[in-house]
Order: C-alpha cells, then structure tokens, then sequence
C-alpha cells in the first residue's frame, strides 16, 4: 500500500488499520505465542483490507491462501523463505495441476501478506524480533511468481458452445423443466436454476450477475418495441473493481425468444413456486436466490448428459 493511501486510512491517533499494537497488547505474555501472533497478524491483515473497501469473499479466499501455504511450510511467516515459496507453487502446479490463473491467485495472496507483515507502519517485524529474533521477509519476487500477460487465460480446450449444441443445450434444459413441472407443480426449485442456466446466453451474463437479477430489472427499450417489457436488462451486480461497489450495466435484447422466455418465467412458472413473493428472479425452494453452486452442478448435470467436454463451466 501507498503511503499516501496509508496515511488517508490512519486514525485519529496515527494508527493505521491492521496494526500490531491494536491486536497485541504490550506487557501480556501469550500461552501460544507462535500461534496467537500469527493469528493476530491475519486479523490484522484482514482489517487493513476491509479499510481498503475489497470485498469479503476476497478477503476470505487470500486468507485461506494464506493458511495453505502456512500448512504446506510448517512454519509461521518469520520463518518463511522464498525456496520454500518456490516449493509449494511447484507442487500447486506439477502435482496438484493448478492451472496458471490459479497458480498466480496463491502468489499474489501470499505476496500481498509478506508486503502486510514487512512494511514498516504496521510494526509486525519489529514485534517478531522482539518476540521471536527473527521477522518476516517478502517471498514472492518477479523471478519467482507468473505474470499476468494477457486478458483471457483459458485454457484451449475451452471455447463456445456450437449452435448445434448449444440448441442442445437448451433443448435438454426445457425438457428437464417440463419433466419436473408435471408431477410436482409446487416444487419448482429445479426450474429456476435450468433458466438460469440456459438464459444467461442471451445477454452475455457471468453466474453472480445472473443470480442477482430481480424482477424489476428489465425495461422497455424504445428502440425495440417488439420486446415488450424485456427489451433491456439493467445489472446492478456487475464485477467490481477494487474496493468499488458492483459495476452498473446495460445490456439490449436482441432475440425475441429471450423476452418470450422471461415473460413466461415471470408470468407462468414463477408465480407457482412456493417462494415467489421475493424480489429474485431466480428464487430457490427456500425464499432466497439461487446459489452459485446450485447453478455450477445444474450446468455440470446437463454438460456430462449431452457428453461435452468435462472442462467447460458455466462461465466457458
């Protein structure tokens, strides 16, 4: 971080967010001082990101990174060393077959902990000298941690459905609607995750833009007359950038079947689910909205039954 982003997010008093001294109490001997200092500095690390405004589940999953690497050293991060760094992300990718996005998610957690626990304003270093007679050294250096070169990393195998299959695809999808539709009119819950699966083609949406989507969020196009009220969908839960709220966006329908579709999703299906008083537009059977992981196992479901290739995923 900065100094000069330090020095915005700084207290009244000077301290700055993830300190030492606001998680170690000066004077207090510790019962398990390798453990509860590591601790500390985690809840510290943690702080100073939630100052930054990144969001939770960025914060969880570095953190998590963090603790692997950890396990994997058998050490605390004074400890640390970049051969073992250089280690652990050969046996992410040799034995585990990380793939090359993900490989580079670890480093640059475990990079980003280093910078937190050697830089000088937050006082890690000084307190495992004092503690330990020893302190942390930043592991990951540009010899040693990939480069993210280009915009799109996926691997080769992953491209676009054809039309034959992705005809296929929805053609399953409405089949597997009307089969859970006729002996159980009440249970619709499979039905909202197969739209979710299948619609989300029409407007070019990721899994968390489609799952988020309510009722409300589609409009009238001037332009486009013939779509009715679904002749735009406005996401309010775009990819966000750093410490930013989610990014706002409009997207035009361009096929007539889509507006079809969420008219009938909307005026027909929907309405018959158990919890349909919300404002989601993909419910679950319990009142909520459809989960990531429900949408994951419903594309996998109808993926390895029309035979496609076992890498593709939601958002390939």
């Amino acid at each position: 971080m900065r100094s000069t982003e330090r020095d915005e997010l700084a207290g009244k008093d000077g301290t700055t967010p993830g300190a030492a001294r606001l998680h170690l109490a000066d004077g207090v001997p510790l019962l398990r001082p390798e453990e509860q200092v590591f601790e500390a500095m985690l809840d510290g690390w943690r702080n100073q990101q939630l100052a930054r405004n990144l969001a939770l589940s960025t914060i969880n999953g570095r953190e998590r990174k963090v603790r692997a690497f950890a396990a994997h050293a058998d050490g605390f991060p004074w400890t640390w060393s970049s051969p073992l760094a250089d280690e652990w992300f050969g046996d992410l990718r040799a034995v585990r077959g990380c793939v090359r996005s993900t490989l580079r998610g670890y480093q640059e957690a475990v990079r980003l902990f280093c910078d937190y626990a050697t830089d000088p304003a937050y006082g890690w270093a000084a307190e495992c000298e004092r503690r330990f007679g020893t302190h942390p050294v930043q592991v990951c250096h540009e010899w040693n941690t990939a480069v993210h070169m280009q915009d799109c990393e996926a691997e080769s195998p992953k491209r676009a459905f054809t039309r034959d299959e992705l005809q296929a695809f929805f053609d399953h999808a409405d089949d597997d609607v009307s089969r859970v539709r006729g002996p159980w009119p009440q249970g619709l819950a499979a039905p909202s995750a197969t739209r979710c699966c299948s619609r989300p083609y029409a407007y070019g949406l990721r899994r968390n833009e489609t799952r988020m989507l309510d009722v409300a969020d589609f409009g009238r196009n001037p332009e486009g007359v013939e779509f009715g009220e679904y002749g735009v969908c406005y996401v309010r839960h775009g990819k966000a950038k750093k410490g930013s709220p989610p990014k706002r966006r409009s997207v035009l329908t361009v096929w007539e079947w889509s507006a079809e579709i969420l008219d009938q999703w909307t005026t027909e299906v929907r309405p018959a689910m158990r919890h349909a008083d919300g404002p989601a537009l993909w419910p679950s059977e319990r009142g909520r909205r459809v989960g990531l992981q429900r949408l994951d196992s419903r594309f996998a479901t109808y993926r390895d039954d029309l035979g496609l290739d076992r890498s593709w995923t939601f958002t390939r």
